[in-house]
Order: structure tokens, then C-alpha cells, then sequence
């Protein structure tokens, strides 16, 4: 079916909003517990549309990605109940690394596609300041069967690792990853500067904005870091890799049929939802190989899309798969991304979407891409239509 036409059917999108995403164990949400995070973004979600015309009893199904938060089961179903939806509604996780928040969206779409249920929420959560990454434990598995297979191995890779196997494959230089990183600063500082995050933040308490973009980053400031990675001839440093961050976002999704009823403005209709694997021990190149099956799905082609929201995990990654796919820099990232804004990494995906949407809606884009690479080796996308266009900025 071609993307302009409508069916009743159609996933469509009626709220996407996401907390502040702020710098983990420095930032304003370090001592905020994960469950107040994705609490506030399930409320601030539901609070975007009118009380009249919906109600949170009518939210049939919930599932939250999150990754590294023990027993986030019970964690989100608390959240829910907290945020005033009721015990009537069940809840789930999921975990697909880097990209749960947008598998959690994709897993409601296809509850709703399937006519399982017509009004259902994703989103997602991580506090990285509560569960930092270098105190997660190593999986339990039988050791020495694992040792025997390298690619099994290859899964243990940490990810600054895989970072720089990309740039060491691809050939990319450190002075390329910085100007990356520069750009992605200096973007969601101007967004930021004119108020283009407002209308998709719901603040935690007095937290109202974003506190890892640093607008002062220069090319020179960049280049006096250190590689963390390979200390001799690495390419990847802090600044031009994602920052740890904690943060929640929350997505309302219904039928076309559900939002017309109630009289609801729509968001964007959701088009396509694609997973593919990698090589683990490059997992960044997951966007360049599961964008073009996610654009044909939806009967498109990568020419069609306005506008790419493509996780900055590492500056070596989204970049090479920009050039990969031959995008123009102008379409990405507009409003910069995880590098500047940080990457929280079960809430991701679903802020990703929040980001997109506004921003589209703003200025009247139609069809856009959400991407990112996943931790172990694989790449997600989603392709969303935004039909009902505003006047531009």
C-alpha cells in the first residue's frame, strides 16, 4: 500500500514526549530514580491529549524498553500505577540493547496491526547514574563452550571497541569523527536556544532541558581529547561518542479509526519497522543495513525520506552510515543527536521518535527515519509519515 493512502487500520501516533535527558552521576536526574523517570513520561504522555476525548483506562497495553535496570518489570508496572494508569492495563519489558525504546514502540504497532488492541503505549527509560555500565555483571553462560566460538565472543567486545574497528575498516579520521561531534553540539544548541525541545520535554520536577550539549565544543577543543580506546592511534574519545545519560520517553499509539472517533490530532502514522544483524564486532554499521529494507517496506525509497534521526552512539558509526547510504547531511540529525543530547540507552528509540515528530510537524516533512545500531551486532529502523502539515519555523 502506498504510504498516502489511509486505512482504518493504520498505526497512527496521538502523543510522543520524553523527560530532559541529562549527563549520568553529574546532571540533574543523577539522584532521580529510574521508576519518577519513565512515571513522569508516561504522565506527561497522556497529559498531551485532551482529558475529554481520552482517558488512561483506555490504554489497552503497555511495553517499556529498558537495559540495564534490575527487575524493571516490576519497575515499569510501578511506574504505570504511579502515573495513574490502572492496575487494568498490563505492562511488559523489553530488552534489545540500544534499540528497546523503539522495539517497545514497534511491539505496540504490532499488537495493533494484529487486532489485538486498539490504544496502546511504548516508550522506555535507563538511569545510567543508577546502573552504570561498568559495574554490569558478565553474562552467565557456559564458558567454555562460548570460548570455542569467536563470533560468541566477538558479543563481549566493549563498544568503543567496536568503534574503532569501524574507523580502522572504513578509514575514517579522528579530524572527520570530531567535526561530526562539533556539528552535533552546535545543532542542539541552536535547537535548544530557540525552544524547538519544548513541546516534546516534560520536565522531572524543576528539570526542564537538556544538560549535555555544550555549545562552546570547537574542532580545536575536541581535538586536545585523548582516544579511550586505542591510547596510540585510536579515533574515538569521549567527545565525539554518546554521552551516558538518564532519561524516559512514552509514545501513545492507536488505530487511524480510535484517533478519528475521539476527534484526536495525529501525530504521524507509523510505516515500517526493520531489524537486521551485524557482525558483532562492527555493530555500528547496523543503520546502513537495516534503513533500506525499513524505506522498502514502506514503499518508499531512501530519496523519499525528509528527514533521518540516526542514534549517534559513536560520531565513526553514524557517520560512516550516512555516507553509506548517501545522505545528505542537511537531513540529519537536525536538532543534533545522542553525542550532544546523550543516549540513555533503553529510552533512546522512543525519544528519538518524540524528536522526529515535533520536529517534522514543525516543519512540514512528511516521511522520516528513526535509526540506531545495537549493542551485540544488529541495526533497527522505523520509518514514520507525518500527513497534516504546520507552517514552518
Amino acid at each position: 500500500m502506498h504510504p498516502s493512502q489511509r486505512n482504518p487500520r493504520d498505526v497512527v501516533i496521538v502523543s510522543a514526549v520524553r523527560t530532559p535527558l541529562c549527563r549520568a552521576k553529574r546532571g540533574a536526574l543523577a539522584k532521580v530514580p529510574p521508576s519518577t523517570l519513565l512515571s513522569t513520561a508516561l504522565a506527561g504522555c497522556l497529559s498531551k491529549v485532551d482529558a475529554s476525548k481520552f482517558s488512561s483506562s483506555d490504554v489497552e497495553d503497555i511495553c517499556i524498553g529498558n537495559v540495564m535496570t534490575p527487575v524493571n518489570a516490576a519497575v515499569a508496572r510501578m511506574a504505570q500505577l504511579a502515573a495513574s494508569i490502572p492496575y487494568t492495563t498490563p505492562i511488559s519489558t523489553t530488552n534489545r540493547q540500544c534499540s528497546s525504546g523503539l522495539q517497545a514502540i514497534a511491539n505496540i504497532a504490532s499488537s495493533i496491526r494484529a487486532g489485538q488492541i486498539d490504544i496502546g503505549i511504548g516508550g522506555g527509560f535507563e538511569s545510567m547514574s543508577s546502573e552504570p555500565m561498568h559495574k554490569q555483571p558478565m553474562p552467565n553462560v557456559d564458558w567454555d563452550v562460548m570460548q570455542s566460538c569467536q563470533p560468541a565472543m566477538d558479543c563481549l567486545i566493549p563498544m568503543g571497541v567496536t568503534s574503532e574497528n569501524v574507523s580502522n575498516k572504513y578509514g575514517l579520521t579522528r579530524g572527520d569523527l570530531d567535526a561530526f561531534a562539533a556539528n552535533s553540539h552546535k545543532k542542539a544548541a541552536l535547537a535548544r536556544s530557540r525552544g524547538l525541545f519544548k513541546d516534546e520535554i516534560v520536565p522531572v520536577g524543576d528539570v526542564s532541558e537538556d544538560d549535555g550539549i555544550r555549545p562552546q565544543t570547537t574542532l580545536a577543543s575536541l581535538a586536545k581529547l585523548k582516544p579511550v580506546f586505542d591510547p596510540e592511534n585510536g579515533s574515538t574519545t569521549a567527545g565525539n561518542a554518546s554521552q551516558l545519560t538518564d532519561g524516559a520517553a512514552a509514545v501513545l499509539l492507536m488505530t487511524r479509526q480510535e484517533a478519528e472517533r475521539r476527534g484526536l490530532d495525529i501525530l504521524g502514522v507509523w510505516r515500517s519497522y526493520a531489524v537486521k544483524g551485524v557482525d558483532p564486532k562492527i555493530m555500528g554499521v547496523g543503520p546502513a543495513i537495516a534503513i533500506p529494507p525499513a524505506v522498502e517496506m514502506a514503499g518508499l525509497k531512501i530519496d523519499d525520506i525528509d528527514v533521518f534521526e540516526i542514534n549517534e552512539a559513536f560520531a565513526s558509526q553514524a557517520s560512516w552510515c550516512v555516507h553509506e547510504l548517501k545522505i545528505p547531511e542537511i537531513k540529519v540529525n537536525p536538532n543534533g543527536g545522542a553525542i550532544a543530547l546523550g543516549h540513555p540507552l533503553g529510552c533512546t528509540g522512543a525519544r528519538q521518535i518524540a524528536t522526529l515528530l515535533h520536529h517534522m510537524n514543525k516543519t512540514g516533512k512528511r516521511f522520516g527515519v528513526v535509526s540506531m545500531c545495537i549493542g551485540t551486532g544488529a541495526g533497527a529502523a522505523a520509518v514514520v509519515e507525518v500527513e497534516k502539515r504546520q507552517s514552518s519555523l
